[in-house]
């Protein structure tokens, strides 16, 4: 990549200077001039109001892939906590990274975080990019994608990682097209051909009915999302401390176009987070109808589990679309999966078919759903359910 700053068109206004996180425009005889700070993050770009700045892009045949080396993790930040999926592609990419023999890195951005680079540690981070300014307190697209754009032209990682999440998918889709990156999105799968040090990224296609498995072959970093839950977070380390980074950042909220003024938390009338539980209960066509989820509430409740659902369901508008586990909706990875009345849809399995045990509960004993559960149950769910509350109950001690 490279920029150009056209100074016969440059009026010196100064918005560039507010836009640069790193503080690599000045102002000479009242032109702007880009200094050797620049990490070719492009924010200056967008703020030039006679584009006098151009970002141009090295064509992907001409990138040099042997100056970028190493994996990335771009953390996500929930209730001052590393997020799940974060914890998760740490573990993922420390295997990574072991294969290529290279170090694992976290990048954190927020305000006050510093702590969580003690648990990235733990979790496998080699080093962490600590990046902390009242502007990153909270996620918004612009800032977030402006520091992390430069971080990644300066440092050059092969591989860079994000979470499937509505943050990620965001994130990562508006750097890949601001540094001119591939971008694999909704990855279950992740692998090294160690022979070319390629990253073989697999993910549902066809609306689920085949795996693809994608190579990113010239542009560099190759970068990924991962969904949430398929992938298994490694055993913390105590005591293991990462190298940590700071990274000064100069961001002027009022360049930001964006203001989170509130944040609402999503009620799902579940005590339990459905990606977060241990024990799913998910309720399918078999039901015949929306009232008959309320034999799925009560086996869910008496396992002490969440209630989900198959697309089905939601699309009959049964239940609410946060329930639905599977391509389009959740991707789960409980102790314990429960499916009544749901037959096993492709585009259900990819969503919960790495659950630890798998329970079928389904009066078709040809259903799909019985090649992928540990245990079935061939019978009528309104005949079954009560029947294993009722022993659920006794056997912790109820009536």
């Amino acid at each position: 990549m490279s920029i150009s700053l056209n100074k016969d068109v440059c009026t010196g206004c100064k918005l560039c200077l507010s836009s640069c996180p790193y503080g690599a425009i000045v102002i000479t005889d009242g032109k702007a001039e880009i200094t050797e700070a620049c990490t070719l993050c492009g924010a200056c770009v967008a703020s030039c109001p006679v584009s006098a700045i151009v970002l141009e892009v090295i064509p992907k045949e001409q990138v040099d892939t042997s100056q970028y080396s190493g994996v990335w993790v771009v953390a996500e930040v929930h209730d001052e906590h590393l997020a799940g999926v974060s914890l998760e592609l740490l573990g993922e990419g420390r295997k990574l990274a072991d294969t290529l023999q290279v170090p694992l890195s976290l990048v954190l951005l927020g305000e006050q975080v510093e702590g969580l680079a003690l648990v990235a540690g733990e979790f496998g981070a080699d080093r962490v990019f600590l990046v902390q300014h009242p502007v990153l307190a909270q996620y918004r697209t612009a800032p977030f994608t402006d520091v992390i754009s430069g971080l990644i032209n300066r440092e050059k990682p092969e591989i860079v990682l994000f979470g499937a999440t509505p943050m990620g998918r965001d994130l990562a889709s508006r750097i890949a097209a601001r540094i001119g990156a591939g971008l694999t999105a909704d990855c279950t799968g992740l692998e090294i051909d160690p022979g070319e040090r390629l990253l073989l990224q697999t993910r549902p296609a066809f609306g689920g009915n085949v795996m693809a498995t994608i190579v990113c072959r010239h542009a560099r970093p190759q970068m990924a999302t991962v969904r949430p839950k398929v992938m298994s977070k490694a055993e913390p380390q105590p005591g293991h401390e990462p190298e940590v980074i700071p990274v000064s950042v100069d961001l002027d909220e009022r360049r930001v176009a964006t203001k989170i003024l509130e944040i609402l938390r999503e009620d799902s009338g579940s005590q339990v987070n459905l990606q977060e539980a241990d024990i799913i209960v998910s309720g399918g066509r078999g039901l015949g109808k929306a009232e008959n989820f309320k034999y799925i509430e009560e086996l869910a409740a008496a396992l002490g589990g969440a209630v989900g659902a198959s697309r089905a369901t939601v699309d009959a508008g049964w239940i609410p679309a946060y329930h639905q586990v599977g391509q389009t909706g959740k991707t789960v990875h409980p102790k314990l999966y429960v499916a009544c009345g749901i037959s096993g849809a492709v585009q259900h399995l990819a969503g919960m078919s790495s659950s630890d045990c798998i329970v079928a509960i389904n009066k078709d004993p040809h259903a799909p759903i019985f090649d992928v559960a540990h245990f079935g149950i061939v019978g009528d769910l309104f005949e079954v359910i009560p029947a294993l509350v009722k022993e659920i109950q006794r056997a912790n001690g109820g009536d």
